[in-house]
C-alpha cells in the first residue's frame, strides 16, 4: 500500500514519519513518498523524516520528490499538509487583521479567509491529480489550515473522498489518559461542533463517564489544555471546550494579549523556523543526524513551550524532546492512520473527524462539514446523531458555519462581495465596514493567487 504525504517538506514532518514507520508493516503500508514544491525544505525536513523511518523501519520503501503526478500516482491515501505562502505570507494575514482591532489567528480569526484564498485552489489541483493517477478510492485527508472552511470548500468542489483532520481533540484526549495515568487509547469522546469550534458532550476513560469530574478537577487546569479556561465557563455550557473556543469565549482578552505581545503567533513560528532551517542547512542532515536532532528539539521546543502564549498569557514549561524510539502518540498523522486501520480491519470503531453533517446535529445543512465522532463502516465515516445539541452552543457553531458557507461560495466563485458577506457574519469580525476592509486588504495581500476575483 502506498502512502503520499503533500507537504513533506513541512517542519513536522519527522513527527509523520515517526507515526507511519511505527505502524506501516500492522498496516501493510509499504512505500511513503513525502512531496514538497519548495526543494530546501524538502532536502532538510524531509531527509530527516527518512531517516527517522529508516531507523525505525528498514523495510520500508521511502522516497521524496518534488513531482507531484510521481508523488500521487497509485496512492492508496494521500495527506496533505501545505502552506501556500508559507510562513511570511501568515504573518502578514494576522498583521492586517490586528491592524483593526480583529483576531487574526489563522484558523478562528480573520486571517483564515486569507489563508483558504491561497490554499484552496493548490489543494484542488492536487485532489484533479488523486483522481487521475491515484488508485480508485484512494481518500485523502486533510490538515491545510484553516480545516473547517478548507473542508467545506474542497466537499462543496465535489471532492466527496476528501476529509478533515485535526489532531486537536484527540490531543486533549491524551492529556485525560496521562491525567488519571490510564493507558493510551483509553479516553473516548464524543464531540460535535466545527473545527476548533467543538464540545464535548460525552468524555469516558476505559469506559467510565469522567466529563462532570474533568470540569471540577482542579488538576486539569493546571496539567490539560483546560488551563485556557475557567470553571465556571465550562460548567456553565456542561461540555468540554476545544482549545481554540478561548478566543470565541475571552476575545478581547486574547486580542489585547497578542497586541501587546512583543511577536504574534506567526512571527514567533516564522522567527523560530528561519532560524532553525539556517543551523539545519549549515550541516549534512543524514550523516549528522543527532546533530541535526538536538537542533530540532532546541527550537521546536520553544515553539510548543510558546503555544498560545502571546494569546492568553500562559506559557507551557515542559522540556520537548523528540524520542525516536518510544511509542507514538498519533499527532495528526495518527488520525489518518486511526481510519486506515479501523477500515481494514472489517469492522466498526469511532474515531473525530471533519466530515459532512447528515442530520447529525440539528440545525445544520446537511452538506455542512463538523467536527464529529464518527462511526468507520466499510471504510466510510458515519456521524454520531447528537440531534438537538444546547442552544448556546449551536448558535455560536451556526454563525460560525453560515460564515464557512460564505467563504466556500467567495472561493469557488472569486466573489469579493460573498467574502465581505462571510467576515461580516464572522463573530470575531461582526462588522461590515470591518469585512470590507479585511477583505480588500486581503485580496491585495493575495494578489499573486487571486486572479479573477471581482
Amino acid at each position: 500500500m502506498k502512502l503520499t504525504v503533500i507537504g513533506g517538506g513541512g517542519v513536522r514532518s519527522m513527527f509523520l514519519s515517526k507515526s507511519i514507520a511505527q505502524k506501516a508493516a500492522s498496516l501493510g503500508i509499504d512505500t511513503l513518498v513525502f512531496m514538497d514544491s519548495n526543494e530546501k525544505k524538502l532536502q532538510i525536513y524531509g531527509n530527516m523524516a527518512k531517516v527517522v523511518a529508516q531507523k525505525l523501519n528498514p523495510a520500508l520503501r521511502f522516497s521524496l520528490t518534488t513531482d507531484a503526478v510521481e508523488a500521487i500516482r497509485d496512492a492508496d491515501y494521500v495527506i496533505t499538509t501545505i502552506r501556500v505562502g508559507e510562513d511570511d505570507m501568515r504573518v502578514k494575514d494576522e498583521r492586517i487583521a490586528l491592524s483593526l482591532g480583529v483576531l487574526g489567528q489563522e484558523t478562528t480569526g480573520a486571517a483564515g479567509l486569507s489563508f483558504a484564498m491561497r490554499s484552496v485552489d493548490a489543494l484542488a489541483q492536487y485532489c484533479e491529480l488523486v483522481k487521475q493517477y491515484a488508485k480508485p478510492g484512494c481518500k485523502v485527508f486533510n490538515f491545510t489550515n484553516p480545516a473547517g472552511v478548507v473542508s467545506q470548500t474542497l466537499r462543496d468542489m465535489g471532492y466527496d473522498f476528501t476529509y478533515g483532520i485535526c489532531d486537536a481533540p484527540s490531543g486533549m484526549l491524551r492529556t485525560f489518559e496521562k491525567l488519571y495515568g490510564a493507558p493510551e487509547g483509553s479516553a473516548r469522546g464524543e464531540v460535535y461542533g466545527l473545527n476548533h469550534l467543538s464540545y464535548f458532550s460525552s468524555i469516558t476513560i476505559n469506559g467510565k463517564e469522567v466529563l462532570q469530574e474533568l470540569i471540577e478537577n482542579d488538576r486539569a487546569y493546571q496539567e490539560t489544555d483546560l488551563r485556557y479556561f475557567e470553571k465556571s465557563l465550562l460548567r456553565e455550557r456542561n461540555a468540554i471546550l476545544n482549545e481554540y473556543l478561548y478566543y470565541f469565549y475571552y476575545r478581547e482578552q486574547a486580542v489585547a494579549n497578542i497586541l501587546a505581545a512583543p511577536q504574534t503567533r506567526g512571527e514567533q513560528i516564522a522567527a523560530i523556523n528561519k532560524k532553525m532551517t539556517a543551523e539545519l542547512e549549515a550541516i549534512d542532515v543524514e550523516k549528522d543526524f543527532d546533530k541535526a536532532l538536538a537542533i530540532f528539539e532546541h527550537w521546536y521546543g520553544e515553539r510548543e513551550n510558546n503555544y498560545m502564549a502571546a494569546e492568553s498569557g500562559v506559557r507551557r514549561q515542559t522540556k520537548w524532546t523528540f524520542d525516536l524510539f518510544a511509542p507514538d502518540d498519533g499527532g495528526y498523522a495518527g488520525v489518518a492512520l486511526n481510519f486506515m486501520k479501523i477500515a481494514q480491519s472489517g469492522g466498526k470503531d469511532s474515531m473525530i473527524l471533519c466530515v459532512p453533517n447528515n442530520g447529525a446535529i440539528d440545525g445544520l445543512l446537511d452538506s455542512d462539514v463538523v467536527e464529529i465522532t464518527c462511526d468507520i463502516v466499510n471504510g466510510e465515516a458515519i456521524p454520531h446523531r447528537f440531534g438537538k445539541v444546547d442552544e448556546q452552543n449551536l448558535e455560536l457553531i451556526r454563525r460560525v458555519k453560515i460564515y464557512e458557507r460564505l467563504s466556500s461560495e467567495a472561493i469557488r466563485t472569486k466573489s469579493r462581495t460573498k467574502a465581505i458577506e462571510a467576515l461580516t457574519l464572522h463573530p470575531l469580525v461582526a462588522s461590515y465596514s470591518l469585512a470590507t476592509k479585511l477583505v480588500d486588504a486581503y485580496l491585495a495581500h493575495n494578489k499573486a493567487y487571486t486572479e479573477g476575483w471581482q
